[in-house]
């Protein structure tokens, strides 16, 4: 009970440490905003049209004023400006002035430069000695909003500046194109805000839509986005001859990196908070005992027999994700760098079945160019195999600018490069999941014991942040709260840490396969083995040549294709004569050129990269940008 007690007097000092942190980041003064929202309608030629709604309490103040930043090398003017309140069905236009003004006379506004040489909006609200919940509702255009490079059109707006000077419970916004794109992952999004508490997505063909939470004075909310050229007539007014996509690519990746450290700092104190207070010592304690019954009961399955080596396929209609799945022991997700191989591996499989063709050529410079054909698009999208299809389909998207039905793998490398996240990731989902379909049916998978596993896994992964939480604040704490805080928060991470042991063992017990899915495991463990050291084995019991073409799919699949080759070379030395490539067309150009590092290495490599990146397509808000757009500016009352 002193552990418990401990932990509890730690969490209450935690509680009061994150109140008081809370307390100090809000801005000072009488103002809050209830919400802050921005629809912002991108025009034909560029501009911008922006409304924004302040729902806001007041309290003694006079005048509320919103400023942007002036660079005519960002946008071009502010015009246009109305401003008028709509609380509780009000509907009251304000009187513009073109005089400025410290304070403004009470449902006075104005749009005007002022003194600091920026742009700035005010209107008086009347309430020196008063308070009052009000909504605004402020309209401007921006001229030159959004700029024309070779490749794509770009916004990028602050629409709060870090001089703003109010705190918002929520802020949204909604930016609309003024006409669709035809794919949505056609429009590439990004968020930036120093807080790193929201999210943006293009929600649809035409629209973009993005929150924040909790927003805090001082800090920013601005967004990036790219889409095609012609959604915009000829007549934008900021144009730039060279391309953007690359930098940007490279300038919002560092920023996400970036951003994702950050988050994972801030997010020990949240979590503490949040999590460590439902998950009491008591519910650990009696959570390792049913553990340590569970490991006790269950009994491991083991192959039907023992197999070194296993010489031809284990099944016939198996595909390269399967037989990762199942040599990997794969319980859980596939590995970015598995995903790669496996697309490789696929490629080299949908060859074999003629759907399409792997080719060679020199380039100018006299290297090997590898290119894919595409000979069968309805068979592709036929195929039994989901995860095979899936890559099919990837695989076809790619040819769809390619009017010879000829695609290079530099052509490839580049796709699979610039297709979004959001594409990868669906791609790595699919293949997951037809993968396990498979299984399921062929009964390789016990559906109830994998369904256990996920739930397990899960609440292992829990117990391990947990853990890690204990320990860092711990450390970061001591010096503010002493022993005391400390001793409680290592009696809690001590529990955590045996509980995260026994779940461990637990899971490690679970059989996801049945016996006929050991067995095969065992089989597709002896092939790679085989494969891996056939040259020292008799030469009787090497098979025909014609089989390693097959065999060659699955080592792509494993990553020791390279050296199944050289053994190949071993056991047959005369194989380079003996082969062309109209009998063995991909064996051939394995040992005849550098396939293998060209072709299975780059995409794989292509693939890991592009899962790993995750840029563009939408998410969490990073914190890059800082005022570059030099867009949004300060705001606030007086």
């Amino acid at each position: 009970m002193k552990g418990i007690k401990k932990l509890f007097i730690a969490l209450m000092f935690i509680l009061l440490f994150l109140l008081i942190g809370n307390k100090s980041n809000a801005a000072s003064g009488d103002l809050e905003l209830n919400s802050l929202n921005f629809n912002a309608e991108i025009q034909e030629n560029g501009d911008m049209l922006v409304t924004e709604t302040w729902d806001i309490d007041i309290e003694d103040t006079n005048t509320l004023y919103k400023t942007f930043k002036t660079d005519v090398n960002k946008y071009l003017d502010i015009k246009d400006v109305t401003v008028k309140e709509i609380t509780d069905g009000i509907n009251k236009n304000f009187t513009e002035t073109s005089r400025l003004m410290y304070h403004v006379t009470k449902d006075y506004y104005y749009g005007l430069i002022n003194d600091d040489g920026n742009f700035e909006i005010a209107w008086g609200v009347g309430l020196d000695d008063g308070e009052d919940t009000r909504t605004y509702e402020i309209s401007y255009t921006v001229e030159g909003a959004v700029g024309r490079y070779s490749d794509y059109n770009q916004l990028y707006w602050q629409f709060v500046g870090e001089d703003f000077e109010i705190d918002s419970k929520k802020i949204t916004g909604t930016i609309t194109l003024p006409k669709e794109v035809e794919n949505k992952e056609d429009i590439r999004v990004w968020g930036h805000t120093a807080g790193l508490n929201g999210e943006i997505y293009a929600t649809d063909n035409n629209k973009i839509e993005f929150t924040i939470n909790d927003f805090k004075a001082g800090t920013y909310v601005e967004v990036r986005t790219l889409f095609p050229t012609d959604v915009l007539n000829d007549e934008v007014k900021r144009t730039y001859e060279h391309p953007i996509l690359d930098s940007v690519l490279e300038e919002e990746q560092v920023w996400a990196e970036e951003a994702n450290r950050l988050r994972n700092q801030r997010m020990i104190y949240v979590v503490i908070f949040y999590i460590v207070v439902a998950i009491i010592s008591v519910f650990l304690i009696i959570n390792i005992i049913r553990k340590i019954k569970l490991i006790r009961t269950r009994k491991e399955k083991k192959p039907s027999e023992e197999i070194i080596y296993f010489r031809e396929l284990p099944r016939a209609d198996s595909s390269p994700a399967e037989a990762v799945f199942l040599e990997k022991e794969t319980k859980g997700d596939l590995q970015p760098n598995d995903t790669g191989k496996i697309f490789s591996a696929t490629l080299l499989n949908l060859s074999l079945k003629k759907l399409i063709e792997i080719q060679s050529s020199k380039n100018e410079k006299g290297k090997d160019e590898i290119s894919i054909k595409l000979l069968d698009k309805e068979g592709i999208l036929a195929l039994e195999n989901k995860d095979e299809k899936a890559i099919g389909k990837f695989l076809i998207s790619a040819f769809k600018k390619q009017e010879d039905g000829i695609l290079t793998v530099k052509e490839l490398e580049k796709y699979i490069k610039n297709s979004s996240a959001t594409k990868i990731l669906d791609l790595q989902e699919d293949i997951r999941q037809g993968t396990k379909i498979k299984l399921l049916d062929k009964k390789l998978i016990d559906k109830e014991n994998r369904e256990k596993y996920g739930k397990e896994s899960g609440m292992q992964a829990l117990y391990i942040a947990l853990f890690i939480i204990c320990i860092c604040t711990a450390f970061a704490l001591i010096e503010s709260f002493g022993t005391i805080l400390l001793v409680g928060t290592i009696v809690f991470g001590i529990i955590m840490f045996l509980n995260i042991v026994a779940t461990g063992i637990a899971i490690s017990k679970i059989d996801v396969f049945t016996q006929e899915g050991i067995d095969e495991i065992a089989k597709w463990k002896g092939l790679k083995k085989y494969m891996q050291e056939f040259s020292l084995l008799d030469k009787r019991e090497v098979p025909e040549i014609a089989i390693w073409e097959h065999f060659l799919v699955f080592a792509t699949a494993f990553g020791i294709a390279d050296k199944v080759l050289e053994q190949l070379k071993i056991v047959y030395p005369d194989i380079e004569n003996t082969i062309n490539v109209n009998t063995y067309p991909y064996m051939y150009l394995m040992i005849h050129t550098d396939f293998s590092r060209s072709f299975s290495n780059s995409i794989s490599n292509s693939m890991s990269t592009a899962y790993s990146s995750a840029s563009g397509g939408g998410g969490g808000f990073s914190g890059g940008g800082r005022w570059r757009p030099e867009a949004g500016g300060g705001g606030g009352g007086r």
